[in-house]
């Protein structure tokens, strides 16, 4: 057991383990931090943001020139849109990752979503205010891409409103938590083709009649973790353009480069 579970398994009440939640886990992570130094993810004693040194430096931040469109990464230069885009323009009207997401940058990503560690979201945050500057400047509202309550439920967060919310804070755009939900509870995007993960969102989004003020007239960026083939952003800006959004551009901590078998 380590440290962290033997702190939890002594708030107990009748009998029974009380779970914390994300920010009280957080809390108590950073106290036995300063008690018991971690090591990194990956096995390093230099701590960087829950990595070694050496793994950070392997991080590839896509700070050359990208697509405007889907935030791909150029090798070189080569005009404001890949050809991906120019051939069949999306839902959304352009995106930027702050990393690509490989063996290196899933770690802490999937530690924030899968692994309760709220505490890299203000981390996620900072890049994206870096990586996203020129659509930040021109929002009027920041928005998470939503959860389905009983997934919601289950994880107790939403990891890309846990980024999404500093993000705002730092940027002075307002947030909006709500106004774009998930009304269709979908499968999960991994594994699945570019074709099938657009069917599996499909209509699965939705901005509520009684909410469409918040987004109307607005340029609205939406937040997420990781896009791959932007389907689930699609999506989104489908339901947020129908509610009478001008500009839909969307914001992301890594892009995969190339559909692959990493798991998301």
């Amino acid at each position: 057991m380590s440290a962290e579970d033997g702190l939890f398994a002594l708030l107990v009440k009748d009998g029974g383990l009380l779970r914390p939640g994300p920010r009280a886990r957080a809390l108590l992570r950073g106290t036995l931090d300063l008690i018991f130094p971690p090591r990194a993810m990956d096995g390093g004693t230099v701590m960087a943001a829950g990595l070694s040194a050496e793994a950070w430096s392997r991080i590839q931040f896509l700070d050359g020139p990208v697509c405007d469109g889907c935030g791909a990464p150029f090798e070189f230069d080569i005009g404001s849109r890949c050809a991906a885009c120019l051939a069949q323009p999306r839902a959304f009207d352009a995106a930027r990752a702050a990393c690509l997401y490989d063996e290196t940058s899933r770690e802490p990503i999937l530690k924030l979503k899968h692994g309760d560690r709220t505490d890299l979201a203000p981390l996620f945050a900072r890049w994206l205010s870096r990586a996203a500057q020129p659509l930040i400047e021109e929002a009027d509202a920041i928005a998470p891409v939503p959860l389905h309550p009983s997934r919601l439920l289950s994880r107790r967060y939403n990891q890309a409103a846990e980024i999404a919310r500093p993000l705002s804070r730092m940027t002075g755009v307002p947030y909006l938590p709500d106004a774009l939900v998930r009304r269709r509870a979908t499968d999960t995007q991994g594994g699945k083709s570019g074709v099938c993960r657009k069917r599996n969102v499909a209509g699965a989004f939705e901005v509520p009649g009684r909410r469409a003020w918040r987004v109307a007239g607005k340029r609205v960026l939406l937040i997420d973790d990781v896009m791959t083939t932007g389907a689930t952003a699609e999506g989104c800006a489908r339901a947020l353009k129908a509610a009478g959004a001008v500009r839909v551009d969307v914001a992301a901590v890594a892009r995969v480069k190339e559909m692959s078998r990493l798991t998301i």
